[in-house]
């Protein structure tokens, strides 16, 4: 089974490249980030025509979810135990969605950013790990994936400037601490041995043509699952602006094959 994980930055605008992808790819199960609308502004017949079930999890043109498979897709779950919610009043954003596709448990994460290290989002990012921490070990004894955008660089070779990001979110001490939560729990990163290489660049001085980018899209396997992983790659074409159909999401996808 080959699975993957990409945050689109706006479904709607990247369908024609989302369609391309998983038929160049041949993808499985396809989690999605920042999809960013409802389900019924999102233009799925293709993807549906193409073979695959769909579960969205999308409020408006903030954040959004979702999971498409085309080996099954059965107990759909928007949120997870116990997630906090964020703004006035404090609602559950759609930031988490998971389903069961072909025997896995999939989980589709779009961590919060963080914003800045003195800002109340930055807390509430540290509350929301801690939370999917809590209701993730209960996850571990199964086959699970809990797959997305971190918005996390755990170690200084994920960012290509660790000085310049000094004073920011995604590498801070608590923020890498929470991330190496899951796998003190018993939780595995499968793609950085197969692909060590950034998922996301900024469209801010051709940052993509100058590699200058972040690793902070991951796939998290339980020890059943981990163990099952035989390769993974960071399709670093998809995020090239001379490639494809119309602009590229700021982030590549990330694959991960299943034996």
């Amino acid at each position: 089974m080959r699975i993957a994980t990409w945050n689109v930055n706006s479904l709607r605008s990247r369908i024609d490249r989302v369609e391309a992808f998983v038929q160049r790819h041949d993808i499985d199960v396809l989690a999605l980030q920042e999809t960013k609308a409802r389900e019924d502004q999102l233009p799925l017949m293709g993807l549906q025509a193409l073979g695959y079930d769909i579960a969205v999890a999308g409020l408006n043109q903030w954040n959004g979810v979702a999971l498409l498979s085309r080996v099954g897709l059965e107990d759909v779950e928007v949120g997870f135990t116990d997630m906090p919610g964020w703004g006035d009043p404090v609602a559950a954003e759609s930031r988490a969605i998971g389903a069961t596709c072909g025997g896995v448990r999939i989980w589709s994460l779009y961590v919060p950013n963080g914003r800045k290290p003195d800002d109340p989002h930055y807390v509430y990012k540290l509350d929301w790990l801690a939370r999917l921490r809590t209701t993730a070990s209960g996850w571990l004894d199964g086959q699970t994936a809990l797959v997305g955008d971190w918005n996390i660089c755990p170690t200084d070779d994920d960012v290509f400037d660790v000085k310049q990001f000094a004073k920011s979110t995604h590498v801070t001490p608590p923020e890498r601490a929470a991330f190496q939560g899951f796998l003190d729990d018993g939780y595995a990163e499968v793609t950085r041995a197969h692909d060590p290489g950034y998922t996301y660049w900024d469209y801010y001085r051709q940052r993509f043509e100058r590699d200058r980018g972040l690793k902070i899209d991951f796939v998290l396997a339980s020890p059943a699952l981990a163990s099952r992983v035989s390769g993974a790659f960071v399709d670093r074409d998809e995020r090239d602006p001379a490639q494809g159909t119309g602009s590229p999401s700021d982030h590549a996808p990330v694959v991960v094959d299943l034996h």
